[in-house]
This record gives C-alpha cells, sequence and structure tokens, in this order.
C-alpha cells in the first residue's frame, strides 16, 4: 500500500462525525454543487455522486431536495468556500476546509480556536504546501477485478493509487486534483459501484508525537470539527 492510504489508516481522524454533522455537511456540497453545475444530477457529475453519497449515508431525501432548492432560491445567501491554514501545539500543521455564508463569523471562530488551544492560525500559503490535494475515489469491489489490474486500467485517467480499505469493504482510488472528471467518467461508463467521492488533502510528511502532545493537538482538532462551517480538518499528525 502507498503513502496516502497508510496516512489515512494511521491518523484515524474523524471525518465525519455525527449523523447530523453528516447531513449539514452533505447539504452544503450539495448546494455548492448545484450552485457550480445547476441541479439536474444528469448533467452535474458531482451532485450524481453526492446523491448517491448521501443515500449510503441514509440522508433522508426531503433534505437532498432542500439543498438543491436552497442552491436555486434568490432569497438565500450563498456558501463559499473557504480553506484556512494554521500550526497546532507542537509545529503540527493544519488545513481547515469550511463552506460558510458569512466568512467574518467563520474566521473569527477559527482563530478563536486556534487562540485558546495553543496554536496559531497562519497566512494564506504558510501550510498548504506541505499536503498534497487528491481526489479520492471509495468504489465497491467488482468481482475478478484484482487491484493492480484496476491501478492499470486507471493509471490513464489520473489515478495514482490504488488500497483496499478492509474496514469500509471498499477500494480506496486516489488521483490528481484535476483528473476527478476524468475518473468518475470511467468508473461510471465501466460500472463501477461509487460509494464517495471527495477531495483530501494529505501531508507530504507527517509528524510523531507522544500521547499527552498528541491530546493537545486533538483537543484543536476537535473544536475544528465541532463548528457548523467547518468541513473537513487534516492534519500532519500521525495518531
Amino acid at each position: 500500500m502507498g503513502r496516502a492510504f497508510e496516512y489515512r489508516k494511521a491518523t484515524k481522524m474523524k471525518r465525519w462525525g455525527n449523523m447530523a454533522r453528516v447531513f449539514t455537511k452533505l447539504g452544503k456540497q450539495i448546494t455548492i454543487a448545484v450552485k457550480e453545475s445547476g441541479p439536474d444530477a444528469d448533467t452535474n457529475p458531482r451532485l450524481r455522486v453526492l446523491i448517491q453519497q448521501s443515500k449510503k449515508e441514509n440522508m433522508p431525501k426531503e433534505n437532498v431536495e432542500r439543498a438543491i432548492k436552497k442552491a436555486t432560491s434568490k432569497d438565500e445567501s450563498d456558501y463559499k468556500e473557504v480553506l484556512y491554514e494554521g500550526y497546532a501545539p507542537h509545529g503540527v500543521a493544519i488545513l481547515i476546509e469550511t463552506a460558510t455564508d458569512n466568512t467574518t463569523r467563520t474566521v473569527a471562530n477559527i482563530r478563536s480556536y486556534f487562540n485558546k488551544n495553543g496554536g496559531t492560525l497562519g497566512n494564506s500559503g504558510s501550510v498548504q504546501f506541505l499536503f498534497d490535494h487528491k481526489c479520492v475515489f471509495r468504489i465497491a469491489a467488482k468481482d475478478g477485478v484484482e487491484l493492480d489490474e484496476l491501478e492499470l486500467e486507471l493509471i490513464d485517467f489520473g489515478v495514482d493509487e490504488v488500497a483496499k480499505d478492509e474496514e469500509e469493504n471498499a477500494v480506496v482510488l486516489y488521483g490528481d486534483f484535476a483528473s476527478y472528471s476524468l475518473i468518475q467518467k470511467h468508473l461510471e461508463e465501466n460500472g463501477y459501484e461509487i460509494f464517495s467521492a471527495e477531495f483530501e488533502y494529505l501531508p507530504n510528511d507527517t509528524k510523531e508525537l507522544t500521547e499527552e502532545q498528541k491530546a493537545s493537538v486533538n483537543k484543536l482538532i476537535e473544536k475544528l470539527e465541532d463548528d457548523e462551517d467547518v468541513q473537513n480538518v487534516f492534519s500532519n499528525m500521525v495518531d
């Protein structure tokens, strides 16, 4: 297995949280996808995958419809995607993806979490260079197709790593950020079931900490993840 998958298995970071948080996150992503490419799933690949993902997460249909309606309503504020960067205690790099309709509120909250938990909110570009931006697909394994065969099949479409996640009973594909559409199109045209398709930041180098040090970093990460405007938190700490 490659660096990307081993990192994800090592960190075991909380990325989705409880059911309410899952629905909130998916709802915002659906709204953003509709704003970008329209409400028709047949012509909006990103929306199509998010709807599939919402079904897998047992998100009520009315929640999905509400998120789509919100994107097309002139009375609703637009969500803006903003990436924040900083350092947790012990020099751990942190990236925070947000979707917000009030950036003033969001940055004030995030700065407060950093300040109260021994971290420092940085400027744009201060941390991002330490991470690779990847698209990550989780798909159902196909009978008779080995991982090395799948990797050879997908390498021309931008996939650079294929791994099996036994815990989730899924095959995980990592690819170039810009290759998202190509990979999705090939998977759909060749009958692969897509469980999820996301963008993730994977660190170029990881930090090993003591258990006590990890606890202080996780305290900050948990505060960030509990904020309703925060979509994802990534770090270079090995848990």
